[in-house]
C-alpha cells in the first residue's frame, strides 16, 4: 500500500520571498523524494501566489514544478489541485498539459476505507466582509473576461504586486497564530460541518499558514498544512495513520 500525501500553500513566484527559486528546489526535492512511494498527491491550494491563464499564455516560470508534477501524472501518481485564492483563476493548462486532476470547491473523498473532507479553506467560516467582497469579485467571470483584456505584461504584474503586498502587511510576512479552538475560523466551521457529516474521519486544509493536528470527536480530526514558506510541512496517510512532518532535505522522506 503507498503513501498519500497533500501540502499546500507554497506561494511559488511570491516577489515578498526571498531565494525563490531555492524555495520552489526545496518543494521539487521533496515530490522527488517520494515519487515511489506516493500513490496520490493532494495539493490544496495556493501553489502559485498568482496564477492566470489566459486562452494562449500562462504565467512564465516554475518549470522545475511543473515538470516534477508532470513526471509524477506520467508514472502514475494521481496528482490532484485545489485552487485557492492565489490561484483561482486555473484554466485546463495544469490539466491537459501536466496531468493534473483539478478541483475548484472543496471534496470529500474516500481513501484506504476513511473519508477525507479537502479544501483550500479560504472562504470557509471566515465572517470577514472584506475578504468575502474580495472573493466574490476574484470569482466573477465578468471580471475575469476584464482583466483578460489586459495585457499579461501588465496584468500578471499587477498580480504579484498585489500579492507582494498583501503578504508584507503582515507582520513578518505571516499569519496571524492560531486563534485557538473557539475563535479559529476553520475549527467553527469544521466542528458546525461535522453535526451533518459525523462520518468523515480527517478534515484538511491549508490556508493558513499554520500546523494544526487537532482531535474534534474519538472518530474526527482536523488538519491544517502550515505551508512551504516557513514550516515546508505536508501531511502523510500511509491507509492506517495520518501524520503531519516537515521536510528536512538529506533525510528520508516516510
Amino acid at each position: 500500500m503507498k503513501n498519500v500525501y497533500f501540502l499546500s500553500d507554497a506561494h511559488l513566484g511570491s516577489r515578498a520571498i526571498e531565494h525563490g527559486r531555492t524555495q520552489e528546489r526545496r518543494l521539487v526535492n521533496f515530490l522527488d523524494s517520494i515519487k515511489h512511494k506516493a500513490s496520490a498527491v493532494y495539493l490544496l491550494g495556493d501553489m502559485f501566489d498568482f496564477w492566470y491563464e489566459f486562452r494562449l499564455v500562462v504565467p512564465k516560470g516554475y518549470t522545475r514544478f511543473l515538470g516534477k508534477i508532470s513526471e509524477l501524472t506520467d508514472m502514475g501518481v494521481e496528482v490532484h489541485y485545489f485552487i485557492g485564492n492565489h490561484d483561482i483563476w486555473c484554466g485546463d493548462y495544469l490539466t491537459k498539459e501536466c496531468g493534473v486532476i483539478m478541483h475548484r470547491e472543496p471534496l470529500t473523498t474516500e481513501i484506504y476505507g476513511k473519508e477525507f473532507y479537502l479544501a483550500h479553506g479560504d472562504g470557509l467560516g471566515d465572517p470577514d466582509k472584506k475578504f468575502k467582497l474580495l472573493r466574490r469579485m476574484f470569482h466573477s467571470t465578468t471580471l475575469q473576461r476584464m482583466f483578460s483584456a489586459i495585457h499579461p505584461r501588465w496584468s500578471v504584474d499587477l498580480g504579484l504586486t498585489w500579492a507582494k503586498h498583501s503578504r508584507l502587511k503582515r507582520i513578518d510576512g505571516k499569519e496571524p497564530d492560531y486563534m485557538g479552538e473557539n475563535q479559529e475560523h476553520l475549527v467553527l466551521y469544521t466542528k458546525e460541518y461535522l453535526k451533518s457529516h459525523p462520518n468523515i474521519n480527517f478534515f484538511i486544509y491549508g490556508h493558513r499558514h499554520i500546523e494544526l493536528d487537532l482531535m474534534l470527536s474519538a472518530t474526527s480530526r482536523v488538519l491544517i498544512l502550515g505551508d512551504w514558506i516557513n514550516f515546508f510541512s505536508y501531511a502523510v496517510f500511509d491507509g492506517e495513520n495520518l501524520f503531519l512532518e516537515e521536510y528536512i532535505e538529506g533525510e528520508t522522506q516516510v
